[in-house]
């Protein structure tokens, strides 16, 4: 008998396998070796680069990919200043907020030598592009979310030429942007770190990737921190010496700052604030991003093998292996419950900034031109006041396989629509389903339409 993974075993018999068959299961099991084993466990960068994602081979299409073309036909020019280079025409070409400045002073960058409490990094970002900026760094540093690649990386010379070019990284950037951190998936993250006076991280002590479900004591270890938030504590605006042991940590020396006057010479930098509320937008959004490219992958893949394998094993056109719905089922999983905040850290203490983050944010057009109200914050005992990301109205969450997006709708319906609280989402109240069903069906995202029979239904063969 042949058989593929987690599918009921086909008789072998002179009509249904004859020799051309064997050679079709032989060579698709020969090229599949390494992707049935990756079907039982995360995608890892080898993955990912090769077929179906071809990560490098393919080309991107993010908003740093089209701003270069622009740059290449003269239709736009980036104008260079001595105190910062690109960085503000740059801010100001893709539309990203100087409110959104959060300040890194542990030494986690590659231009590690120029970064210091008393020079952090500043980082910039809106719903699709970070940029980090270092003063009197070589480069800007970018990673810009691709709808079908996830992250891209990109650096951009801060040195002042006529034909200024993005450089898109070619693997230098996943040694720490493509691991367990990141989901597996090339793209941002927020890590927290007990840092020593100098920057440098505590090597070997216990580090956070930090998102929504984060505690307070978990985050912004090596970040300036501006804001309010009573009695809860974090990590940030303090350091350690190396020789202390970690357990000495003081996590009140550097609560509720209002100010980095004394700490860092604000003029340097393009905002004097390290907002908390764009802080925690920043770890938000970029937990996102990366479950949905781990979508895309986890979807793209599974869609190719299970193609190769119906037509060496004579199935119908889109037949569905029971191990592939199981990977999609929990993929779907997991990104919904991210993208519904169900283990959302509860603030015991509301959260205020210092900066004009929060009102812009909020501001912020989107679908049709409209304020959403996905953007509304609540700061008091959650980030946002309805617990659905705003990142369903993103190209990424627009360009999301249909395989997976009928999953994705067919589950999320039934979790918006039941009358009592689906398992696993008890968290979210009446009002909460009914309100983001609400805004669903107002906005409709590219993505949530009424699912279509899908070949994933097919019957399989007898």
């Amino acid at each position: 008998m042949i058989s593929s993974p987690g599918d009921r075993p086909v008789a072998a018999g002179p009509s249904t396998l004859n020799s051309k068959r064997l050679a079709r299961c032989a060579m698709i099991l020969t090229l599949g070796i390494f992707s049935m084993a990756s079907i039982a466990s995360a995608q890892s960068t080898k993955d990912f680069e090769l077929t179906p994602i071809n990560y490098h081979a393919r080309q991107a299409t993010d908003r740093i990919a089209r701003l270069q073309d622009s740059l290449d036909r003269g239709k736009r020019k980036l104008t260079w200043s001595a105190r910062h280079g690109f960085l503000p025409d740059v801010l100001g070409a893709l539309n990203i907020p100087i409110s959104s400045q959060v300040l890194v002073y542990s030494k986690t960058s590659v231009q590690v030598r120029h970064i210091s409490p008393r020079r952090p990094r500043a980082v910039y970002f809106n719903d699709d592009t970070y940029v980090a900026w270092v003063q009197g760094g070589d480069l800007l540093e970018i990673i810009s979310m691709d709808p079908q690649l996830g992250g891209i990386f990109y650096t951009l010379s801060q040195r002042p030429v006529k034909a200024p070019r993005f450089r898109r990284d070619r693997g230098q950037c996943l040694l720490c942007h493509a691991n367990r951190r990141t989901n597996d998936v090339p793209g941002p993250v927020v890590r927290s770190l007990f840092t020593s006076p100098s920057g440098q991280p505590h090597f070997g002590a216990r580090t956070f990737v930090t998102d929504h479900t984060s505690p307070f004591s978990q985050r912004w270890g090596g970040y300036y921190v501006t804001g309010t938030h009573g009695a809860m504590r974090h990590m940030g605006n303090s350091v350690i010496p190396l020789d202390v042991p970690t357990s000495d940590f003081n996590y009140d020396t550097g609560a509720n700052l209002t100010s980095i006057d004394g700490l860092v010479d604000a003029d340097d930098y393009l905002s004097p604030h390290s907002d908390i509320v764009a802080l925690m937008v920043l770890e938000h959004q970029s937990r996102m991003h990366n479950l949905i490219t781990r979508a895309h992958f986890e979807a793209d893949t599974v869609d190719h093998y299970d193609e190769l394998y119906n037509k060496a094993l004579d199935r119908p056109r889109g037949y569905r292996s029971g191990i592939s719905k199981r990977r999609i089922a929990r993929v779907v999983n997991d990104l919904l419950r991210y993208l519904l905040f169900v283990d959302e850290f509860t603030l015991r203490e509301p959260v205020r900034g210092t900066s004009s983050f929060a009102t812009n944010f909020a501001r912020r057009r989107t679908h049709a031109g409209a304020q959403s109200r996905l953007r509304q914050f609540d700061l008091r005992k959650r980030l946002f006041q309805v617990p659905c990301s705003y990142l369903v109205h993103s190209p990424s969450m627009a360009a999301i396989p249909e395989s997976l997006r009928v999953e994705l709708v067919v589950r999320l319906k039934s979790i918006l629509d039941a009358k009592k609280p689906v398992e696993g989402f008890t968290r979210l109240s009446d009002a909460d389903r009914k309100t983001i069903r609400s805004i669903l069906d107002t906005t409709r995202p590219a993505w949530w339409t009424p699912p279509r029979e899908t070949s994933s239904q097919a019957k399989p063969p007898r």
